[in-house]
């Protein structure tokens, strides 16, 4: 049939054709679902440990992550746990959130002052809170160490579920301390005491657990924050034979070797300038070719547990991974996984006294038997500072090799395969997370303020850098303290590995902090020596009493505590030894005497 259109009728054809395409165009669109967010921590991993980043463990589930979002390759933290992962949750300063410090090395003259309560002070908020009242569910599964008193627990701050372990660390095959700091291992299930099944794997339990806590709601049903915070590879180094013993030999040239490999291979993965220079060892630590067959034994097996720890604790990240991608979350999930600090350098094994705790705690350090339950395996200090490589130091000190870790962040909003060498800091972490969310940040008048900058633009790749060349980042804990300005830093290292003097370097040609600038760039040296004070004094950093030194105080603290938990029975045994002297004395008073 053939159409005569008039100009009229072809006027209201028009127009009766186009409305429904107007109204269809007017209407509001339903607004994307919300990302998920997986936030990992790793416990003590350096730089370099995972394989994305050149390490030795297979982690092929990171390195998958890795290659689908995004490498954070100049991103730091605080040089120990708490510290940063009280900035990593909140966005805030760490003295500002009130963990300037952790106990064990809490001089008396700060204890209880503003900032060292070691509990989150009034107006800090969580990333939990912030995305609870969004509309997120919040879960937690792991370690918390950010205090266990009335309110302080994960579900005072914003978690709707969580399994946390409040202490630094503890057996990964039982519910038991690991070191006489703590009289049990002190985990909670919605802020009550828990009892864990007899036997378990760290591991395994913390992804279980939070798994079951997501599977309490059907996919769809809104977005979920979870915060999964693993013991690997955290003292006591424990894993199953069968992923240790897939490193056999691996590292039976010693830690002077693996220090070189690992800088060679951040050399030719761009992780470093191909002319950086390595530093040496530190000059007082052993030589591997000084120590004995059973010696290098012992330490070579303890690395092969490292190792595996790391393999282990990846595969179970695999199994969530998984389980995400069974529920059809995955693909729109944000993965952060990250580490707290630097590598652990401790030797609990031959600290004083320990030869009587471990037998009566059923620990050992038995070669054949190393990772396995009841071992108390560690890397100790040359360990953690080869791993440590292409860095200086490691945990508990503010050169590179303590603060300087690996940041991993993909899904929606992350340009896949993209590195980053812009400098990152952990309170970075949280602004970054609400902007991936779309979730704004709407501070309350009396909140501790977020002072990170959101990652968002570089990871998206849309900017290169998140801070310009003058800005600063200021780091402090225990004394030892570090200031970032573009390419420089000037860093502060306490006894008993530094000597309390501010040293200046260009990380951008000198990442092992190997040529101190101070005397060559004085000026720059004084500037940003001043911005350090103004940074400690606007975030209320206090000094360390005079004569302070942090191994005394260790011991100090670990005498008080357990005079607080054997207390009973030392008064029991100092009432029975007063009776038995009084008895003597009485005797001798009643005992006839003699008469020639």
């Amino acid at each position: 049939m053939d159409w005569n259109w008039s100009p009229a009728g072809l006027g209201l054809a028009t127009l009766l054709g186009v409305m429904p395409m107007a109204q269809a165009q007017t209407q509001p669109e339903s607004p994307p679902t919300r990302p998920n967010v997986v936030m990992i921590v790793l416990d003590d991993i350096a730089f370099m440990d995972l394989g994305a980043y050149g390490g030795e463990a297979r982690t092929p589930n990171i390195d998958r992550l890795a290659q689908q979002g995004a490498m954070l390759l100049n991103y730091h933290t605080s040089p120990l746990c708490t510290p940063s992962r009280s900035m990593l949750l909140t966005g805030s300063d760490n003295h500002r959130t009130g963990h300037a410090t952790i106990e064990e090395v809490l001089p008396a003259a700060q204890r209880g002052q503003p900032g060292y309560s070691l509990r989150f002070e009034p107006g800090v908020v969580t990333v939990a809170e912030r995305l609870r009242q969004a509309g997120y569910r919040t879960l937690m599964s792991g370690k918390w160490h950010l205090g266990r008193g009335e309110g302080d627990l994960p579900n005072s701050h914003g978690f709707d579920r969580s399994l946390a372990l409040d202490a630094s660390g503890a057996d990964n095959y039982r519910q038991k301390s690991y070191m006489p700091y703590y009289d049990h291992a002190p985990w909670f299930e919605d802020g009550l005491p828990t009892q864990l099944p007899e036997r378990f794997y760290s591991a395994d339990l913390l992804v279980d657990r939070l798994i079951s806590y997501i599977d309490e709601q059907p996919p769809g049903t809104g977005p979920h924050f979870s915060y999964l915070a693993f013991q690997a590879v955290h003292i006591p180094l424990q894993v199953p034979r069968a992923f240790s013993d897939g490193y056999a030999g691996r590292f039976d040239a010693g830690w002077d070797v693996l220090r070189q490999e690992r800088w060679t291979r951040a050399k030719a993965l761009g992780l470093i300038p191909a002319n950086a220079a390595l530093a040496p060892m530190p000059a007082d630590l052993r030589r591997w070719e000084d120590l004995s067959a059973a010696d290098k034994r012992i330490f070579a097996r303890s690395m092969e547990v490292y190792a595996g720890m790391i393999e282990a604790t990846d595969q179970t990240i695999g199994r969530l991974i998984t389980h995400l991608d069974s529920r059809g979350e995955l693909e729109n999930t944000v993965f952060v996984i990250t580490s707290d600090n630097g590598p652990e350098p401790s030797d609990p094994v031959h600290a004083r006294g320990m030869n009587l705790w471990m037998p009566l705690h059923g620990y050992h350090w038995d070669p054949d038997r190393l990772g396995e339950e009841g071992s108390l395996a560690f890397i100790g200090t040359e360990w953690a500072a080869a791993i440590a490589s292409p860095h200086a130091y490691y945990k508990f000190y503010t050169s590179q090799g303590g603060i300087k870790v690996p940041l991993i962040v993909s899904g929606p909003g992350v340009a896949p395969g993209s590195r980053s060498a812009a400098l990152t800091h952990v309170t970075d972490v949280v602004p970054t997370v609400l902007e991936l969310t779309r979730v704004p940040l709407q501070p309350a008048p009396d909140e501790i303020p977020v002072i990170g900058l959101s990652l968002a633009p570089v990871l998206s790749g849309a900017a290169t850098a998140v801070r310009g060349p003058t800005d600063t980042v200021g780091v402090e804990v225990s004394g030892n303290a570090a200031l970032f300005r573009g390419e420089y830093k000037i860093v502060r290292n306490m006894p008993p590995a530094g000597d309390t003097q501010w040293r200046l370097f260009n990380l951008a040609t000198d990442p092992g902090e190997t040529t101190d600038l101070s005397a060559a760039e004085p000026a720059l040296l004084a500037e940003m020596i001043a911005a350090y004070d103004a940074y400690a004094q606007a975030n209320g950093v206090l000094p360390l009493p005079p004569g302070y030194h942090v191994q005394r105080q260790i011991l100090h603290t670990g005498l008080m505590k357990q005079l607080q938990y054997n207390w009973p029975w030392l008064a029991a045994i100092g009432a029975v030894l007063a009776l038995w002297i009084g008895w003597l004395v009485l005797g001798r008073k009643r005992k006839p005497r003699l008469t020639p």
